[in-house]
């Protein structure tokens, strides 16, 4: 008999906490998972799932002008939000009492309440009591960061209040240039409110192909979102129920929500790491090694919470790495290179492997191709919308080390991708595959000449 509660206890209901304590109790191993708000985590109850949600919802304002465009009488349509989140909760509660059957299904325990560590070992979880476990996986994710040097930062929403609003405002400025920011700006400004994005950086998406941020810095605007760069929020207040919010530059902006998208942190905070010996780098992300272990015995963190690649499906990929070199005997590591991802802006963009920079910083001689143009739906009503497609490869092996997308589809066009690119595909692999006429993907197997090189 075991010394120990549980073989697994997991710190979080999300996606990785879930995948890992499914797969482990599928085995056999006793496993409970605690969560202290609700099963499902970040991605599924104030994430990626509503997100997406929202994204489809706010599109149709657009694909009522096109429908114009193609003989199609389109005035009058109207949107209900209050209609919309009550059924975006819905679906939401019904995605989480799957997540729940499935943990139930494979034999987990689910402890409603917040776990905190108190040894190497052991677990303090508020309403339950003291527990012991052989192994103890943390999955706690993240949460919004606000300034809180910021005056007036308290009006501010972030995110995670965004997809509950009371009503939508006819004013928004969101603070932030990521994809949380930018996608937001998008929803809302496609939902009929009068949006301005704010970023303190030269452009947004900082990260991202230069090409991808100049491209989808001129199609949002072009949709209707204000786009205000090189400044940032120094003081936000309330006069007589419409809020202001002034910038660093000396514009006052008057909105009825003001939404900061500045970055996540890991949910760390009063998780008793330092009483267990898990070491945190300055964010409080906890520091892992390959195998998703900690600096304590017995103690593995995957996902979020660990700030390697912030994404629901390297969560998941972790967590089962983590189930399956413990549980199965099968050593198991992601690997977190050449990760494909994707930006729900409006137009969305899909992206995976090197940057353009990235490419000429590791590598001495590097092709790009590149194709801006309308798609087909665009040029039928006279729409201006612009697509991009490149490529970036290496010059002297041929092999493709990146391809970026903006445009209809692009998320899924960019998961296809993303096979042949991790299995280093050279060019003339690439190429030898037949387009799919007529569809926006073909221009990337079309791609015949590189842009000219800058010079030296």
């Amino acid at each position: 008999m075991s010394q120990f509660d549980y073989d697994l206890f997991v710190i979080g209901a999300g996606s990785g906490g879930v995948r890992a304590g499914r797969l482990a109790a599928a085995r056999g191993a006793k496993v409970a998972v605690a969560e202290e708000y609700r099963v499902g985590g970040t991605c599924v109850i104030r994430g990626c799932v509503p997100k997406k949600f929202m994204v489809y919802a706010s599109e149709f304002a657009h694909y009522a002008h096109i429908a114009e465009g193609y003989g199609w009488s389109a005035s009058g349509a109207t949107f209900d939000w209050t209609r919309f989140r009550e059924a975006k909760d819905r679906e939401i509660a019904r995605l989480s009492g799957l997540y729940v059957a499935n943990l139930t299904r494979a034999g987990a325990q689910i402890i409603e309440g917040r776990a905190v560590l108190t040894g190497p070992n052991s677990l303090e979880v508020a309403g339950y009591g003291r527990v012991t476990a052989q192994r103890i996986l943390i999955a706690t994710g993240g949460r919004p960061w606000k300034p809180q040097d910021l005056p007036g930062v308290e009006l501010a929403i972030t995110s995670e209040e965004a997809f509950d609003l009371p009503a939508l405002p006819e004013r928004m400025v969101i603070v932030g240039g990521g994809f949380i920011a930018v996608e937001f700006a998008g929803i809302f400004n496609g939902l009929g409110v009068d949006v301005t994005l704010v970023y303190r950086g030269d452009q947004i998406l900082r990260g991202f192909d230069e090409d991808i941020r100049s491209h989808l810095a001129a199609e949002i605007q072009r949709r209707g979102v204000k786009l205000v760069l090189g400044a940032h929020p120094v003081a936000i207040s309330d006069r007589e129920g419409d809020l202001q919010c002034r910038l660093s530059d000396g514009q006052v902006l008057q909105a009825g929500q003001i939404m900061l998208a500045t970055g996540r942190k890991p949910h760390t905070g009063g998780l008793g790491l330092e009483a267990a010996g898990v070491g945190t780098g300055p964010n409080g992300a906890i520091k892992v090694d390959e195998w998703s272990r900690t600096s304590a015995p017995g103690i593995w963190a995957v996902g979020d919470v660990t700030d390697r690649i912030n994404l629901t499906p390297v969560a998941i990929r972790e967590g089962a790495a983590f189930a399956r070199t413990e549980f199965y005997d099968q050593p198991t590591r992601f690997d977190h290179e050449a990760v494909a991802s994707a930006v729900f802006s409006q137009p969305p963009v899909g992206t995976v492997g090197l940057t353009e920079a990235e490419a000429r910083a590791a590598l001495p001689n590097i092709d790009v191709y590149r194709s801006r143009f309308r798609p087909m739906k665009e040029t039928f009503y006279g729409g201006q919308e612009q697509a991009l497609v490149k490529l970036v490869v290496d010059a002297d092996s041929q092999r493709v080390l990146g391809c970026h997308v903006v445009g209809p589809d692009a998320p899924e066009i960019i998961q296809m991708a993303a096979v042949p690119l991790k299995l280093g595909v050279t060019k003339a692999q690439w190429d030898a595959a037949c387009a799919v006429h007529p569809t926006l993907a073909e221009e990337l197997v079309t791609l015949s000449e590189p842009v000219p090189r800058p010079a030296a």
